[in-house]
């Protein structure tokens, strides 16, 4: 009958202690000599050689390659604000079968991790004597069943070294998608008129369109509710001072600001809006996945239905 020999718990614990000091021997060896490091942590040279020379196990291999692949995932352009959902959502799309703890544990080893900055301010002038609309979106942002129903609007700016660059984006709030934006080195009512023009040029409304914004002179001014009114869309705006009121613009000027502007410096306008443009329309719109969406982008949510 075969000798059988138990194994300590110890063992294993010791064997596990021996592989992380391995491991730091590898990872630091252009930094210090192995002789010293294994003085130090008290194995021998042969040992570590040894370890070296061993196969990968399985398991290894293929954490190994998924680390890869999350990693080409967060270093693509603009993905670097992925976190672990949506490099995992990625992943899935891309039929590598992965559990998101995993993808969790690999990017916390290899200390990969998004990449977000403060939030935005707020632009809001309703100090003015125009006329003001009923709340009548009253937060309903996911009452939407179909594109063109409700969008929302809202003005945000971004520094360059040539002074502020304003934005106004109008946002459907059935997929989330940028349709309509404009950009110009003042606030006025023309730059939200622009981003509106945008919008229904791209999109041709039919029947019931809303149209929610805040109280700011630029949406309260007559040309501005002239154009909607021409259009037949109805005009909603926020209570004063209620910025949740707006919370889907007020969330995606907060991406915006997190996932590009505050991590860029602009020497000039010009490059701030073919940034601004790039994002929102190369990246936000076909690219980036929502989790409001299911984890799909806004064209592609569009088009899924």
């Amino acid at each position: 009958m075969p000798l059988s020999i138990p194994v300590k718990k110890s063992d294993g614990l010791l064997c596990q202690r021996k592989s992380m000091r391995f491991r730091f021997i590898e990872e630091y060896e252009t930094v210090w000599r192995i002789s010293l490091m294994c003085q130090v942590l008290q194995v021998s040279r042969s040992g570590f050689y040894r370890w070296r020379r061993r196969p990968l196990s399985s398991r290894s291999q293929i954490r190994n390659s998924l680390q890869e692949k999350i990693k080409v995932i967060h270093n693509t352009k603009h993905k670097d604000n992925y976190g672990s959902p949506r490099i995992h959502r990625e992943l899935l799309s891309q039929g590598i079968p992965c559990s998101e703890n995993t993808v969790v544990k690999v990017m916390q080893a290899a200390g990969i991790q998004a990449k977000f900055k403060k939030k935005f301010q707020v632009t809001t002038d309703s100090n003015h004597a125009h006329p003001v609309a009923a709340n009548v979106l009253d937060r309903q942002f996911d009452k939407s069943t179909e594109p063109n129903q409700t969008w929302v609007s809202d003005i945000t700016y971004i520094w360059t070294n040539q002074g502020w660059l304003y934005l106004a984006c109008v946002v459907d709030l059935y997929s989330r998608k940028v349709v309509g934006w404009s950009m110009s080195s003042q606030m006025t009512k023309e730059l939200v008129l622009d981003a509106l023009q945008m919008a229904i040029i791209r999109r041709c409304p039919k029947g019931s369109l809303l149209h929610h914004s805040d109280r700011g002179s630029q949406y309260c001014s007559g040309a501005y509710q002239r154009a909607l009114k021409v259009n037949g869309i109805q005009c909603s705006m926020s209570r004063k001072g209620d910025c949740w009121d707006n919370a889907v613009m007020e969330s995606f000027f907060a991406t915006l600001k997190k996932e590009l502007v505050h991590r860029q410096k602009y020497e000039t306008r010009a490059l701030a809006r073919h940034s601004i443009f790039e994002y929102i329309e190369v990246f936000y719109n076909r690219e980036r996945l929502h989790s409001s969406l299911g984890y799909l982008s806004p064209e592609m949510f569009e088009q899924a239905v």
